[in-house]
């Protein structure tokens, strides 16, 4: 049975191979025979394109020529218009340049004409020149004739008449400029000047470097001269000031440069008189109790004068300083009233041209105070006081109004101007300082030898005290408009020549008199 089975099997097996390879003969056969149409088709397809291209191609190509035949004659005829346009623009150019040569050859013909006339000319007009500058010659010579001048002496005589015209026009314009400025400004300083002067009330103490101490009598003499003069010697040597005893009676003559070591001697020597007691011992002990209550004044006068002028924060040894000023004279003048009064002119002027009021009287107040020092440093009071007011650290506003108020320093703010007016207004005015008579006549001799030196001055005369001088001019010499440079000369001069407080006015006069005869 199994063996059928595998038989059976074995058929099939073979009956499907027979079946396949029939299969593969017979599609075989069909493919082949198929292809072979196919390719016979495609080839003729294939010439039948070829065909169709090569006759569109022919086509294409008879119509490619004849466009770019078309182009081509199109682009040969624009060119040659454009060629024809050209030649006639240039055809045009040519013309124009053949005009305009011809036009060139004219005027250069035109041109070298007018060089004959214009030669032609000027030959005439030198021939002519040379007639007329011999004309001017003779004419020249002729002038010199009747005249009795040369050129040169009448070039010098217009010149010098000219010059004269031209001085005499400055000579007004100045005048004229003068006054109205000197007009002007003297009003406004004076209401400036003399509203700070009447609202600043300060008085003046005259002192010397003498203090005379008055005696009850002449046997007080020797008693402070003492045993074999220990008395006086005890006394000079404590306060460092000289005793004269002399003839003078009842009176003895403390005698020393130091205002402040004088006040302390005078001091004590009067309480030595009121005691009665005089010996070495009692001396010194009015010395350092006179010495104790100057320093006290000292002080309350250096407070005084700081509330007199409304200045405060001031350091304590400035007050001090200030205080001092009360025994300092210069010139005669004490100096803590001029210091004080110098800080009122300085405000007033201040407020009245609104600056600083302050700083202008605190300047003020203290732009003496090297002078409260200058006994016992070496150097002039202007550099002790920047030494001292750098010391207790005031501004350098401050500082430099009072380096400033001499001309030592450049000033550097209005107020340092302020001071130093404030300053020679106070020193200048009329019994404010004393001096000598020897120097007072030697001075006012300098002034009128000055203006009596300069020419065309025929007297002088120095009035007011020497703040005036009245000069009489020579009227032969001068007229009314040079007098002007004559007072100006004579100012230069004196500015140069001499040294004084405040101004002095120079005052020409010049007057034309006329004389006649009765017979």
């Amino acid at each position: 049975m199994r063996r059928c089975i595998e038989i059976d099997i074995v058929i099939k097996i073979v009956i499907a191979l027979v079946a396949l390879t029939f299969g593969l003969l017979i599609g075989y056969i069909l493919r082949k025979t198929i292809g072979e149409k196919a390719i016979g088709s495609a080839e003729q397809k294939a010439r039948n394109l070829i065909l169709d291209a090569e006759n569109r191609s022919e086509t294409i190509k008879k119509e490619i020529t004849i466009e770019a035949k078309e182009e081509a004659h199109k682009v040969r005829s624009e060119v040659e218009r454009e060629v024809r346009e050209r030649r006639a623009e240039i055809s045009k150019s040519e013309r124009r340049l053949i005009q305009k040569e011809e036009m060139i050859d004219r005027k250069i013909d035109n041109l070298e004409k007018r060089e004959e006339n214009q030669a032609k000319k000027e030959h005439k007009l030198e021939e002519k020149e040379r007639e007329l500058d011999g004309f001017i010659a003779k004419q020249i010579e002729e002038l010199e004739r009747i005249s009795g001048y040369t050129v040169e002496e009448a070039k010098q005589l217009l010149l010098s008449n000219i010059e004269k015209e031209i001085r005499y026009e400055a000579s007004l314009l100045i005048k004229d400029i003068e006054a109205k400025a000197k007009e002007e400004g003297d009003k406004k300083a004076k209401e400036i000047i003399t509203g700070a002067i009447q609202r600043c009330a300060a008085d003046h103490v005259s002192e010397s470097t003498v203090s005379v101490v008055p005696l009850p009598n002449d046997d007080m003499k020797g008693r402070i001269i003492g045993r074999e003069g220990r008395n006086i010697r005890a006394i000079e040597t404590l306060t460092g000031i000289d005793l004269i005893i002399d003839d003078t009676p009842e009176a003895v003559i403390l005698s020393g440069f130091d205002p402040v070591r004088r006040e302390i001697a005078r001091i004590a020597l009067e309480k030595l008189i009121v005691d009665g007691r005089i010996h070495p011992a009692r001396i010194e002990e009015m010395v350092d109790k006179a010495e104790k209550e100057v320093n006290n004044i000292i002080k309350e006068e250096g407070e005084q004068a700081t509330f007199e002028v409304g200045i405060h924060n001031l350091h304590p040894e400035i007050i001090k300083l200030l205080g001092r000023l009360k025994y300092r004279t210069s010139y005669g003048q004490n100096v803590l009233k001029h210091s004080i009064e110098v800080a009122h002119l300085a405000g007033l002027m201040a407020g009245e041209l609104s600056m600083d009021v302050k700083l202008a009287k605190r300047a003020g107040l203290l732009h003496d105070i090297g002078k409260s020092m200058d006994h016992e440093k070496e150097g002039t009071h202007v550099e002790i006081g920047i030494e001292l007011l750098k010391k207790y650290k005031e501004s350098e506003a401050v500082i430099n109004a009072m380096a400033a108020h001499h001309g030592d320093y450049e000033p550097k703010s209005f107020e340092a101007v302020l001071i130093a007016a404030a300053d020679a207004l106070s020193a200048a005015r009329p019994g404010a300082r004393r001096e000598t008579l020897e120097t007072y006549i030697k001075r006012l001799q300098t002034l009128e030898d000055i203006a009596n030196t300069t020419p065309g001055v025929e007297k002088s005369f120095a009035i007011q005290a020497g703040r005036e001088i009245r000069i009489l001019a020579k009227p032969e010499q001068m007229n009314d408009e040079e007098i002007v440079f004559l007072a100006r000369e004579i100012s230069k001069k004196i500015e140069s020549e001499l040294e004084y407080p405040g101004q002095i006015k120079v005052n020409v006069i010049r007057e034309t008199r006329a004389i006649e005869y009765a017979k």
